[in-house]
């Protein structure tokens, strides 16, 4: 299978938010149950235009359709979360020397599930954060996600728990990884 990754677009938004609902619907019924999955799909399967106008968020494109997405950031916010505020602390740029690159937005279209292709977005995502001088890398990931990361080199911190605005409660794990040279 050929696919082209490529930085995100603001053109992309509504094609990746698709993709990040259909992996939430699917993908998250692994580790979450119905209510979680409506609620985790009505208020986190939205882009954070902010990556993309940085530079830092990349999809996957196979036949001219978005299967899969994700990438880093050298800012401060950890994840887009629906109670997630605008604050000025979670905007400011991280400092390389001293802290980690966020991984965030990682999903995979289910029907292009077990190909590689998320795994080679978060390694694009690596070697970009790696390439300004990031150190190490974390991310918050769901529940769903977890064994795929842990294959990839990530080591689970401390479980986490986030709310939705409905008062829906999502178990996740925050995760890191040293980048190697």
């Amino acid at each position: 299978m050929k696919y082209d990754i490529r930085h995100a677009t603001r053109d992309d938004i509504a094609a990746i938010e698709t993709v990040m609902r259909r992996s939430l619907d699917v993908i998250g019924r692994t580790a979450y149950d119905d209510e979680q999955v409506a609620s985790a799909s009505r208020h986190t399967a939205r882009v954070d235009a902010q990556m993309i106008d940085d530079g830092t968020y990349f999809v996957a494109v196979f036949d001219d359709r978005i299967v899969a997405c994700g990438g880093w950031s050298r800012r401060a916010k950890l994840f887009r979360g629906s109670a997630d505020q605008e604050a000025d602390s979670q905007l400011r740029l991280l400092d390389p020397a001293m802290e980690a690159a966020r991984v965030r937005a990682m999903f995979v279209d289910p029907e292009f599930a077990r190909r590689g292709i998320g795994r080679a977005i978060l390694e694009k995502s690596e070697h970009a954060a790696r390439a300004e001088g990031f150190t190490k890398t974390v991310m918050l990931a769901m529940l769903s996600g977890q064994a795929a990361y842990a294959a990839c080199g990530y080591v689970a911190i401390e479980p986490h728990e986030f709310e939705t605005p409905e008062g829906v409660r999502l178990g996740a794990t925050l995760m890191e990884k040293l980048l190697s040279e």
